[in-house]
Order: C-alpha cells, then structure tokens, then sequence
C-alpha cells in the first residue's frame, strides 16, 4: 500500500513522510528528489532555465513511472495538483492526504530556505497567502483525508494518518 502526501511547502510533507515511511517499514519517495535525479540539476535551476510549466511537466512524467510501484510513502511538490491529470494519476497511487498549514506557520517554517524558487520575491508572506488562496479549493478536493499540521509534531501526524488508513482498511 502507498500513501500519498500533497500540500503547499511548509506543510511537512518530506518530514511527515519520512517518519511515516520508517514507521511503516516503506520507502519514501519524493518527486522534487526524483526529478532532480532524473535532470541533473536542482528545482531552483530547472525553474530558472525552463520555468514552472516545464517542471510541472516533469512532476507528470514522475507520477507515471510510480504506477507499477508498491509500498511507499510518496510527498509530491505543492503544486502538483494545478496540472490536469496530476490528481486522477495520484489517486490510482494510494490514499491522497492532504497536510494543511496556516499562512503564518508556513513562513516561518520557509522564510529562511534559499532554494524554494516561488520565494523568490519581494515579499515572501504575501506570495504564500496568495498561492495557497489559489489553491486552496484543489488541494481540498483533492484530499482522502486532511490534517492541520500548524501545531503538531512529524510524530503526530504520522500517527493520525496510520490511524486513519487502518479505519479505512477494515
């Protein structure tokens, strides 16, 4: 079984997963990692020399190759659900979860982070309030089930979503 982790960055997603991932004796897995494996260069590059289309056409490309895969815990990038098709190809994966995060926690969770190119503007708070209001409404439809991360521990929400998988297993 997988289980697919999706939010905007800050969330917890490559926390959460990871410590997930150990608890459960699985793999993890996460698109930003395997696409900058397959290009050769980092997120911040690809989005400086080709731009955010081409990297999200490269998260497709990712999601593709994971179809015959089994027994991980998959974070993707915050905005792998804006392209059509990303949600139906992250569903046929595993159980979708959605790790939420209020604005405020989000920035002081990233402020400090170089490499995340969409901060790379004049004003970071704002660009985050702005992407996250924009997405908000695919991330929620997204979702099997939703957990707010702003005031808990990596441990605690990997305990909620193992509990919430095996009430939907039985």
């Amino acid at each position: 079984m997988n289980i697919i982790l999706i939010g905007f960055m800050g969330s917890g997603k490559t926390v959460v997963g990871k410590e997930l991932a150990a608890k459960l004796g699985v793999d993890f897995l996460d698109t930003d990692e395997l696409i900058e494996k397959t290009e050769g260069r980092t997120i911040s590059e690809i989005f400086k020399a080709d731009g955010e289309e081409y990297f999200r056409q490269l998260e497709t490309e990712v999601l593709k190759t994971l179809k015959d895969y089994d027994n991980f815990i998959l974070a993707t990038g915050g905005g792998i659900i804006l392209k059509e098709g990303n949600i139906a190809a992250l569903k046929t994966l595993g159980p979708v979860i959605l790790l939420w995060a209020d604005p405020a926690v989000v920035y002081e969770r990233v402020k400090n982070e170089a490499h995340r190119p969409l901060l790379q503007v004049a004003d970071p708070k704002a660009e985050i309030i702005k992407r996250l209001a924009a997405r908000s409404e695919k991330y929620h439809q997204a979702a099997d089930h939703k957990i707010d991360t702003s005031g808990q521990s990596p441990e605690q929400i990997g305990e909620e979503i193992i509990q919430w998988v095996r009430s939907k297993s039985i």
